[in-house]
């Protein structure tokens, strides 16, 4: 698990998520679970738990792409601790993370990628990534109307 400097954004794997006592010792208060290959986890009542069970890959809708990008994006607008994870944590977390910065900035989705990758290794998926990107330039020419 490690966060992103500058912001209450940890990023990690499934692994990571399931050692309550690291969540809670970081003081993390939300945790976004983006692993569709992965059960839901048993936490304690005072966390915060969002799943959004997205493919490492093509085939998600977008209104759950959506979904997830918004929920990190407002729980880091407010300041709130949070943790995101998926099984791995080198594809969808970085991803969704990513654009979830890039929201919070007001800046591209290179930029929040960037942003959340100077703190590690990642293998991000082409499909979702491809997703993702065409999510945010829909969603921007909605905007603009």
């Amino acid at each position: 698990m490690r966060q992103i400097s500058g912001l209450p954004l940890w990023l990690g794997h499934v692994g990571d998520a399931r050692n309550l006592r690291a969540v809670l010792s970081a003081g993390i208060l939300a945790v976004v679970d983006l692993a569709v290959n992965e059960p839901p986890l048993p936490l304690t009542r005072e966390l915060v738990y969002c799943r959004f069970p997205l493919l490492d890959g093509t085939g998600n809708p977008a209104w759950l792409v959506r979904g997830a990008i918004d929920a990190v994006a407002g729980l880091l607008r407010s300041g709130t601790p949070t943790l995101v994870y998926c099984s791995g944590g080198m594809s969808r977390t970085p991803i969704i993370a990513g654009a979830a910065v890039a929201q919070l900035r007001g800046c591209s989705l290179a930029e929040g990628l960037a942003v959340v990758l100077q703190s590690g290794p990642a293998d991000v998926s082409p499909g979702l990534l491809s997703e993702v990107q065409a999510m945010l330039a829909f969603q921007r020419t909605l905007e603009e109307k």
